[in-house]
């Protein structure tokens, strides 16, 4: 156990009675909980529609099959990202492509996607790193000259903002994460939004085994082969409390994130990683780069503070070294950001002093 730890799931009064209640109705899959958390995230994102899905890994995989990615297409992703990112591309049959990020913001290196872009591409799937938006002027811009489609990783993203809208209307497809690193958390799930009415669709009715809705039958109509990645109650129960708060969450984060900019800013050994201009950032992590990271994330974790990577580098990975993914670049930049990001603690609960603690102990390893 860690005395600082790097995150700690904030549970609002009325989440215990919310799973209570859904435990005592007997109603315990997907149904009126779920569609009430749907709701209120669609609300505050702004899309025409929320599908709560079992995790941000198939909910991934949902919009690449509702686009009818598959064999015979490449899907363009950046190398510095978690795995599932690029995992769902092959899980769907179609090629991986992934490209190096900038050095400076860890996100796409958009040069080099457009490089990338062949007649077999068919859609984009750039990563909203740690909650810092994406150029979706420059993403829009390459979609529009290549007639591709963007599915956003926003895994870390709920909240964030570009030019003053919310991430999940950005892109055709924007999908979030609910895992427990992440500020609102179900314990495990997923969200997917889009605004288009067919693709929600058809999505729904993937993600419930293929089936439709028929007014002249009683029964259900299964029109598609699908899956079950459907969402709790009892899930959705978890979630729903915290997100009837998220811009208060969100303040808290920006606040927290504020005084770590204040104390390390300039300082010597560390570099702050820039954000999109004209982006507001949802500071789901909290990261710098330091050289030496690892040294300093052992005394930092021997000392009881919790720090940890920012991601993973997915070309020095055997999974990811294998046909049907293609590799361009040498990723000087991502391995860069491997070896040097170091995500501090951030959580709601965090108080100032523990801040100075953290920033005290990393100062003197620097």
């Amino acid at each position: 156990m860690y005395n600082i730890p790097l995150i700690k799931p904030y549970l609002p009064k009325g989440t215990r009675e919310k799973v209570l209640e859904v435990l005592d109705s007997g109603y315990l899959t997907e149904g009126p909980v779920t569609a009430e958390f749907e709701n209120i995230i669609k609300n505050f994102i702004g899309c025409a529609h929320v599908l709560a899905v079992t995790s941000c890994s198939t909910g991934l995989e949902l919009a690449l099959r509702a686009l009818r990615v598959g064999p015979g297409d490449e899907v363009i992703t950046a190398d510095y990202t978690y795995p599932a990112t690029a995992a769902v591309i092959k899980i769907v049959g179609a090629d991986a492509v992934i490209v190096d990020v900038s050095k400076d913001s860890m996100l796409i290196d958009y040069d080099a996607l457009e490089n990338a872009i062949t007649p077999r591409t068919k859609a984009i799937v750039p990563i909203s790193i740690f909650g810092n938006p994406l150029d979706y002027d420059r993403l829009d811009s390459i979609k529009k000259k290549y007639a591709l489609r963007i599915i956003e990783d926003a895994a870390c993203s709920l909240g964030a903002e570009y030019k003053g809208r919310k991430i999940g209307i950005q892109a055709d497809i924007a999908v979030f994460s609910l895992h427990p690193r992440k500020f609102l958390t179900s314990g495990e799930g997923g969200l997917v939004t889009t605004n288009n009415p067919e693709w929600a669709a058809w999505m729904n009715s993937y993600k419930h085994f293929g089936m439709g809705h028929s007014p002249s039958r009683e029964a259900a109509a299964f029109e598609i082969i699908g899956t079950n990645f459907k969402f709790s109650n009892i899930l959705a129960a978890v979630a729903i409390e915290q997100a009837k708060q998220l811009d208060f969450l969100l303040e808290k984060r920006r606040k927290l994130a504020a005084n770590y900019i204040d104390m390390l800013g300039g300082k010597s050994g560390i570099t702050l990683p820039a954000v999109t201009e004209g982006g507001l950032h949802s500071y789901q992590t909290f990261s710098i780069f330091v050289e030496e990271r690892d040294r300093i994330m052992k005394s930092m974790r021997n000392m009881g503070i919790e720090v940890q990577i920012g991601t993973y580098s997915l070309h020095m990975h055997k999974a990811f070294q294998q046909p049907g993914i293609r590799l361009v670049g040498d990723f000087e930049r991502s391995r860069y950001a491997f070896e040097h990001c170091l995500a501090l603690p951030l959580f709601h609960e965090m108080e100032l002093e523990q801040q100075k603690t953290v920033v005290r102990e990393l100062l003197r390893l620097v």
